[in-house]
């Protein structure tokens, strides 16, 4: 009798890598249980978790509005009860009501449409059609289990072996170089130029094209991030334009990564979301597929365990479309938490609705809060000697680069590590601070970075920044050629 090795595994599955719950957070976690058992033993008394975009876990309190709602439509027998109206919001009580009725039976333990609930697609088609002041058809939706199983299936759809490539920014959001090597493709990069704040240059996305072209790689698709994970960017209009106008000409699908358009901490940057832009374009339906993700995870709601999004999906044939449905119907459907959190956070309450006061209120502490960690964390690492950090403009992260001594680079390869996760490695076990080497995200051949969450409580971000000053002060001296 054989039992199943390392050896007998899908090949693909042991080549796909996720750094943002890598190496690192694995240490990390084995820590802090360390320090529950037994208090006092490393130099740091608590972890703080700067790896993953995951604002409750930080203590990020959950919108008032969407959870009244939430809990009626789990339990809609409290609404025969006479205490209810005191303890919930008269417009959650009535946005509740409106989501029972449009779900079968009424029960949201119950399987829906494999695209999800019609009536909660329509909502969210009315929230688009709002941001964008463009109509969006609800069949166009596809309510996922958050962003991630959306370009699963798009990856799926459009990758039929190491042939097909897909275009993705570097610095990328490692779901994407992990899916596209899980379903098979190849990763065709193009590198944000880190000098213009990590800009989109044209002339990089042409050269890579073609370079792709010349090795015989089919490319299917552009991957944009916008705003930009791990680097925080927020492109222009203009920048936009160029990419849609580069994607029509050259037959690619545009797959717009929107999960942070929530996240816009500069005044001088909008978010636009790019069918917007092809439409103001003057393209229609039939000139330019654009795939849209949106997440419930993110934004100022940061819901990431409700497992809450969808993929808007416009520009492909009849045909096509078919096949996602049946991608979806595999799934059977979305989790219905998720699909009502989606229809909220694309149509939360209006002026006029009793919680629309209270719902701003919340939005915007959490949204001004968000800026003012960012900017307090930029100043720390731009403070130090060796560390380069551009402006988080957007999104909840910051990307800086580390310009490490010799020394410090051959001390990394003695240990058999990449630099920036070297560092990462001493950084945490010096601190407690958790970041995420770039390296896990790909850079440019020769540069070093991590990615820092701006998550952290405010409370906190000056223990992350002093942490990290006197870490880096130290190791500097220690490895100073």
């Amino acid at each position: 009798m054989s039992f199943v090795t390392i050896n007998d595994i899908n090949p693909k599955v042991l080549k796909c890598e996720y750094a943002v719950r890598g190496e690192i957070v694995l240490l990390a976690q084995r820590l802090q249980q360390d320090l529950q058992e037994k208090p006092g033993s490393h130099p740091f008394d608590e972890i703080l978790y700067c790896n993953i975009g995951n604002p409750q876990s930080l203590n990020q309190r959950p919108i008032t509005f969407f959870r009244e709602v939430l809990a009626i439509c789990d339990h809609p027998a409290i609404l025969d009860k006479s205490e209810t109206q005191g303890l919930f919001s008269a417009d959650a009580i009535r946005r509740a009501s409106e989501i029972l009725n449009q779900i079968p039976a009424r029960a949201t333990g119950a399987y829906s449409h494999s695209q999800g609930i019609k009536g909660l697609r329509d909502t969210i088609a009315a929230g688009i059609e709002a941001r964008d002041s463009f109509p969006a058809d609800p069949n166009d939706i596809f309510l996922t289990d958050g962003a991630s199983p959306g370009v699963h299936m798009m990856m799926q759809l459009l990758l039929s072996s190491e042939n097909d490539g897909i275009l993705c920014p570097i610095p990328q959001y490692p779901l994407y170089s992990a899916s596209i090597t899980l379903h098979g493709g190849t990763l065709v990069p193009y590198y944000l130029d880190e000098a213009t704040g990590w800009g989109l240059e044209m002339s990089e996305l042409k050269k890579q094209l073609e370079d792709a072209k010349s090795k015989g790689i089919t490319v299917k698709a552009l991957v944009v991030i916008n705003p930009g994970n791990p680097t925080g960017q927020v492109l222009s209009e203009e920048n936009q334009r160029d990419i849609v106008k580069f994607c029509k000409n050259e037959g690619l699908v545009l797959l717009a990564d929107e999960v942070y358009q929530g996240n816009v901490y500069v005044p001088e940057k909008k978010f636009h979301s790019f069918k917007k832009v092809a439409r103001l374009m003057g393209y229609g339906e039939t000139d330019i597929p654009v795939v849209s993700f949106q997440s419930v995870s993110k934004g100022y709601h940061g819901e990431c365990g409700k497992r809450g999004g969808y993929m808007e999906v416009t520009g492909l044939r009849h045909e096509i479309r078919e096949q996602i449905y049946k991608l979806a119907s595999v799934n059977l459907c979305a989790n219905i938490s998720g699909q009502i959190l989606a229809s909220l956070v694309m149509y939360p309450p209006k002026l006029g609705d009793e919680s629309y006061e209270s719902y701003i209120a919340e939005k915007e502490q959490i949204l001004s809060s968000l800026a003012r960690r960012a900017k307090t964390l930029e100043d720390g690492f731009n403070n130090l000697e060796g560390i380069t950090c551009n402006k988080a403009e957007g999104a909840m992260y910051l990307f800086p680069q580390l310009h490490l001594p010799q020394k410090a680079i051959k001390a990394a390869e003695a240990a058999k590590k990449a630099p920036d996760a070297f560092y990462a490695r001493r950084l945490l076990d010096a601190t407690g601070v958790v970041v995420v080497p770039g390296s896990g995200f790909r850079q440019v051949p020769g540069t070093w970075h991590f990615r820092c969450t701006i998550l952290p409580p405010e409370d906190k971000i000056p223990a992350v920044v002093h942490r990290l000053t006197e870490f880096h002060t130290a190791f500097m001296d220690e490895f100073r050629d």
